[in-house]
C-alpha cells in the first residue's frame, strides 16, 4: 500500500498513542519523520527513538513521554502542511505556539528544525506540524 503523506501518518500514530497511554509507537521510516521525531526528542516531547531493519525500509519505534502522574507531555500535535497545500514562513513568520512553550517543526534548507533553532540559524522554511 503506498501512502501519500507519512508525516501526517507518523503524527497520527503518535497523537493516537499518546491518547490511549502507550509507552512505543511503530511508524514507517524516512528522513523527514527521523528528523521529526529528532527534534522531539530535543524538545523532551518523548524519550527516545529507535529505526529497526525489516528488509524494507524500516520501522521507526517512537518511545513516549509522559509527566510524573502519567499525563501526557504532547496535548496537541497539527500538521500544519500538507502535500495538496504546502505552508512556508519565513524566519520572521514562524509561528510561537503557546507563545514558546510549544514548537512548531520547520523543515528547511538546513534540515528539520525547531522554531527555536530555525530563529537562530534565521532560516525560514515549510511548516511541517506544531506540537503543544
Amino acid at each position: 500500500m503506498s501512502l501519500s503523506d507519512p508525516i501526517a501518518d507518523m503524527l497520527t500514530r503518535i497523537r493516537n498513542a499518546v491518547k490511549n497511554r502507550v509507552e512505543k509507537v511503530d511508524c514507517r521510516n524516512s528522513k523527514i519523520c527521523q528528523g521529526i521525531a529528532e527534534v522531539l526528542k530535543q524538545e523532551g516531547y518523548i524519550d527516545d527513538y529507535l529505526v529497526l531493519d525489516d528488509n524494507l525500509q524500516g520501522v521507526l519505534r517512537v518511545q513516549l513521554r509522559y509527566g510524573p502522574e502519567g499525563q501526557p507531555l504532547i496535548r496537541k500535535l497539527d500538521r500544519l502542511s500538507r502535500p495538496g497545500r504546502r505552508r512556508y514562513a519565513k524566519v520572521n513568520e514562524l509561528p510561537r505556539p503557546l507563545d514558546g512553550l510549544g514548537v512548531a517543526i520547520v523543515s528547511s534548507s538546513s534540515g528539520i528544525l525547531s522554531d527555536r533553532e530555525a530563529r537562530k540559524r534565521g532560516v525560514g522554511g515549510e511548516l511541517l506540524c506544531l506540537v503543544e
